[in-house]
């Protein structure tokens, strides 16, 4: 199972990074907190040359049904999804849902990581 859906958009990174946000929102989702690795790594004196930015986003309403059915998933909360540059290509993605809740190996978690993953998905799909 692949752990990580990416796709490639023609947009630029802050375009990218607009349109995600507000697909997003469009579905429920928010953006708690965002890191672009480039700037933090380049402000501590290494040098990383692709932009890589970290968004954490999510839904608080799964958040409370899934935190409630196993507190040990909010170890894997909040979603990260990611949009970088490579080769001059934007790129976005997210580490699937689904495949995160399947280490916990509780059937009644994998039915709401399922519908997550789907709302993301179509906010990825919907940005490029």
């Amino acid at each position: 199972m692949n752990v990580v859906y990416e796709k490639k958009t023609e947009k630029k990174l802050n375009e990218a990074i607009e349109s995600l946000t507000e697909h997003l929102k469009e579905n429920g989702f928010g953006v708690l907190w965002q890191l672009n690795f480039k700037d933090k790594l380049n402000e501590k004196g290494l040098d990383f040359e692709n932009n890589y930015v970290v968004l954490e986003v999510c839904n608080p309403k799964k958040a409370k049904e899934v935190l409630e059915k196993n507190s040990h998933v909010g170890y894997v909360l909040p979603c990260k999804m990611i949009v970088r540059e490579e080769n001059d290509q934007t790129h976005m993605g997210m580490t699937r849902p689904e495949a995160l809740i399947g280490l916990y190996n509780e059937p009644g978690l994998t039915d709401l990581a399922e519908e997550v993953e789907e709302i993301l998905k179509k906010s990825i799909d919907l940005a490029l």
